[in-house]
């Protein structure tokens, strides 16, 4: 089964993104972004996208440029997540058949997005909005939309926030730091998958 689970791998290094982004897979964790401020990060992607990229959805994160899109989808990335509503990234993202996540705060950013063509929302930071803040966006915000709280969301708090109608999480680093090896990964994103399983049980 695959979790509606973003793993934010800030910091991956090449060598490692193909084993990282395999115990995660394992794990359940079948959605996977590498950070435009990695180190490196489109080849991690191209060797994610290579070697797993029939079983799961990989691709960059803090994308601020349709440049930056040409390049992840040229990589064999299909994803693209933003800290920001960028009308021209998410269009380009579109039309390239790849799913587009930007970073909203405000309703006013949510249907900017939405207009644009956004497969889902990243509330961000999620820390600064809260539960509350998406529970109140909710109410305005077309039936069916897809919200994902990032920042301040995760092990500790995924109840509550699935309680105030978050779809899913992107989760950073609860999952991964710089440094980590590729054991470590596998254990945080099991206890991670545990947590998330608890709290939707």
């Amino acid at each position: 089964m695959s979790l509606p689970i973003i793993a934010i791998l800030r910091g991956i290094t090449p060598d490692q993104a193909a084993d990282a982004a395999a115990v995660l897979i394992d794990s359940g964790i079948t959605t996977i972004e590498v950070p435009m401020n990695s180190p490196d990060p489109l080849a991690s992607i191209e060797a994610m996208a290579k070697t797993h990229g029939n079983s799961a959805l990989i691709g960059a994160g803090t994308v601020l440029t349709t440049d930056q899109v040409l390049g992840v989808h040229s990589a064999g990335g299909n994803l693209i997540v933003s800290p920001n509503v960028d009308t021209s990234v998410i269009a380009k993202t579109v039309e390239l058949g790849m799913e587009s996540w930007p970073g909203v705060f405000t309703p006013t950013e949510a249907f900017a997005a939405l207009g644009a063509g956004a497969t889902g929302l990243k509330l961000f930071p999620g820390n600064m909005a809260g539960p509350g803040g998406l529970k109140a966006i909710r109410a305005v915000l077309p039936q069916g939309t897809k919200v994902y709280a990032v920042g301040g969301a995760g092990p500790d708090n995924f109840g509550e926030w699935i309680a105030a109608s978050a779809d899913g999480f992107g989760i950073g680093s609860a999952l991964y730091k710089p440094g980590m090896s590729t054991d470590e990964i596998a254990q945080r994103a099991a206890e991670l998958v545990a947590a998330y399983e608890s709290a939707t049980a």
